[in-house]
């Protein structure tokens, strides 16, 4: 036994000697390569540096060659045109349209021309989105008009007028002055649509005879020459700036802009003054020497925030005048944060073949007990209930048999625990159908009895407005019949008194003293008016009793064949006293538009009691938004109901009623429907008068009742039932 262990602690020194000095090579060889590669990659750093600033700097030359030369060419195709005589510049609606035409296929801002008679007119492209076209005329006062355009260039409407005189503006007196074309001075502007700084390329125009008629201007925003710099992606801390001769900021490729806003004026950016370090820095160290002393390409570098920078200038010229400088700039870190990252990785990978050395040592070491490590922590994870466990065979034989018998263990259980787990979700299953049943029911008898409260209240309601309508009737009736006669006989007397007073003139004194008691003049005068204003009365009383009867329909069968106007005129009348002018805001105007309806066979009543949940609705939304306006703003703008009828395929009726209140916003559009849903406040409303109203519509007539709404502007219910419908079908 002493000599067996022995052999086996020789046998585990023997690994260890051969895994070290196996993982010492490995370390070896990987650091000895990163070590020169890093090396070599140091001596690589200022070659690639030059050939990326070059790169760049090449990218950037002929973007600005192809991209300044388009407005210059544009202007000579446009002055070759007027000379020739195939543009006529007094033609201003004509040459709007021409510009609008070039702009959309160029990559411009403006195009314009301004005549020596203080006339023009211009293209813009503002906000690089919508077009407008500027017209100014030669008067003193509000002679530009800003006109908005088609798509096919034709002018809709005016934006604005101000004041214009093309002859005191710099894109205008310098080509002018100069009598050739040139790039005139960089304009800027702080305009409704945003900030406007731009180069314009401007040159004199002359008709067939040479003579001087004015200029013809194309404007590129400088802020496209940031955009197009900026796409360059040289680097994170890489840059690309443009500056003029005297250090103005043209365009980088930075975040910052080459202007700034300063009590609402644009004023343009000094590079020694821009906020990103490295534009500044380079800028101080151009200054020494002089931004206009530098004529050709120099490169030097530079330290900023405590890193080093690869600086490129080049001067920048084209033969109308343009003199800038273009400096691109790129950080030593670019290029050596991957030689840093190569020699990071070349340490990883040594540490990772030492680990994989060691790992191979300590696998070779311990490779029998790994069975019995899988058959434990198997075991581990069945006693924490995870019974999803396969041990893998092994080459010995004993482990080879207690793990099938594990294998076949761990199975019996895994049927098991399925077997219960199957039984306990079908349970929960059956559980939740049972208890989504039971809630459906009890939602369903909730609107049940709701919907039953609701019609004993309107059966109710329509009884008792038949009862006091039936009551009334009678006495007004009697009044109503009466007063005819009683106008007749007081006709008849005054007739006679004034035959007396015509026979009699001089009656006995206490005849003369009743008269003058009585004041008989003004007796006879007030009398007939005083009965004809009874007549109106009783009238009008007749008519609301008519339509309260119309409405219940209580006196009729319940189904059958009426009037829809009629019953839409019995609902409008009942609510007369909330349609009519207050002291807090005019009349609710109704606007009826019927149809030629026939009879329609329908349940009139609860049809009528439909009429009122929305009429209702209706008269609440426009007094909810009348409340948030003025007295005035209400008369401007009327709040207005709309009723309209038709007879749709011959076979159906429409019905819509519209308003033009606050309307309804289109999440609550997809719930009006829904019972005890409301958008009131409590106490106002039950929920229940549209959801009714639905059903009324769609399972007692088979028609439909659809809501639209556009919020801000009204709301419109549309009612659609058959003109004839047939009883033993409806449920």
């Amino acid at each position: 036994m002493k000599t067996h262990y022995f052999r086996k602690g020789k046998a585990f020194s023997l690994q260890i000697v051969l895994v070290v000095p196996f993982v010492i090579q490995i370390f070896g060889a990987v650091s000895l390569v990163g070590y020169l590669s890093f090396k070599n990659g140091q001596r690589a750093v200022n070659d690639l540096a030059e050939q990326l600033i070059d790169r760049t700097s090449d990218v950037v030359n002929e973007h600005l060659k192809s991209y300044l030369s388009i407005p210059q060419t544009l202007n000579q195709i446009n002055a070759d045109a007027i000379h020739r005589g195939l543009l006529n510049v007094r033609d201003r609606q004509t040459l709007g349209k021409y510009f609008w035409d070039q702009i959309q296929a160029y990559d411009l801002t403006y195009i314009g021309i301004g005549l020596t008679t203080r006339e023009g007119v211009g293209v813009g492209r503002y906000d690089d989105k919508t077009i407008t076209i500027d017209d100014w005329t030669a008067k003193r006062l509000n002679n530009i008009s800003t006109y908005a355009t088609d798509q096919q260039g034709n002018r809709t409407q005016i934006n604005a007028r101000w004041n214009w005189n093309n002859l005191t503006e710099s894109w205008y007196t310098q080509p002018i002055a100069a009598g050739k074309p040139i790039w005139a001075k960089i304009v800027t502007g702080n305009l409704p649509t945003g900030p406007y700084i731009a180069a314009c390329a401007s040159r004199p125009i002359y008709d067939s005879q040479n003579r001087l008629l004015g200029m013809v201007g194309s404007d590129i925003h400088l802020l496209k020459l940031s955009d197009f710099l900026r796409n360059l992606n040289i680097s994170q801390s890489g840059r690309v700036f443009l500056v003029e001769r005297d250090g103005t900021l043209i365009a980088s490729s930075g975040t910052e802009k080459p202007f700034v806003i300063v009590n609402q004026d644009i004023r343009r950016l000094s590079a020694i003054n821009s906020s990103d370090p490295i534009i500044q820095n380079i800028a101080k160290h151009l200054q020494t020497s002089g931004f206009g002393a530098i004529t050709q390409d120099t490169d030097f570098k530079i330290e900023v925030q405590g890193k080093r920078h690869f600086v490129d200038v080049l001067p920048w010229r084209d033969k109308y005048g343009l003199n800038w400088l273009m400096v691109v700039s790129v950080p030593e870190d670019t290029f050596m944060a991957q030689i840093n990252a190569n020699t990071q990785t070349t340490i990883a990978l040594c540490f990772g073949a030492l680990v994989v050395a060691s790992v191979m040592g300590v696998f070779t070491s311990h490779w029998i007990v790994r069975p019995i490590l899988r058959l434990n922590r198997a075991s581990q994870a069945m006693a924490s209930g995870n019974l999803d466990q396969t041990v893998e065979t092994s080459v010995i034989q004993e482990l080879n048999t207690l793990s099938n018998s594990f294998n076949h263990m761990v199975g019996q259980l895994h049927e098991s625990f399925t077997s219960l787990e199957k039984n306990k979700e079908e349970l929960e299953d059956r559980v939740e159908e049972r208890t989504t049943e039971l809630k459906n029911a009890l939602g369903e008898l909730q609107r049940t009895q709701s919907q039953v409260l609701q019609s004993e209240k309107m059966s109710s309601l329509g009884q008792l407005v038949a009862g006091v309508a039936h009551e009334i009737n009678n006495p007004v009736n009697f009044i109503h019949g009466n007063l005819v006669h009683v106008q007749e006989y007081t006709q008849d007397l005054l007739a006679f008194v004034q035959l007396y007073q015509q026979y009699n003139p001089n009656p006995a004194s206490e005849i003369q003293t009743l008269a003058e008691d009585i004041d008989l003049e003004f007796l006879q005068e007030d009398l007939p008016k005083m009965l004809s204003s009874m007549k109106v009365g009783t009238d009008r009383i007749r008519q609301i009793v008519l339509s309260l009867r119309n409405f219940s329909r209580i006196d009729e069968a319940e189904f059958k064949s009426v009037d829809i106007h009629e019953g839409i005129d019995s609902t409008l009348m009942i609510l007369q006293h909330r349609l009519k002018a207050k002291p807090e805001q005019p009349e609710i105007e109704v606007i009826k538009d019927y149809g030629i309806i026939p009879l329609v066979e329908c349940y009139a009543g609860q049809l009528n009691q439909v009429f009122m949940n929305i009429l209702v609705n209706a008269i609440d939304a426009l007094e909810e938004h009348n409340a948030k306006r003025t007295y005035q703003e209400i008369e401007e703008n009327p709040s207005q109901i709309k009723i309209r009828t038709a007879v749709i395929n011959s076979t159906w009726l429409e019905i819509a009623i519209a308003d033009n209140g606050i309307g309804i916003s289109q999440e609550f559009q997809q719930r009006i429907f829904d019972p005890f849903f409301t958008t009131k406040p409590i106490g106002k409303g039950t929920g229940m008068g549209m959801s009714i109203s639905y059903q009324i519509i769609t399972e007692k007539h088979k028609g439909k009742l659809e809501c639209f709404s556009i919020p801000g502007k009204g709301t419109e219910f549309i009612i659609q039932i058959p003109l004839q419908l047939k009883v033993d079908k409806v449920v």
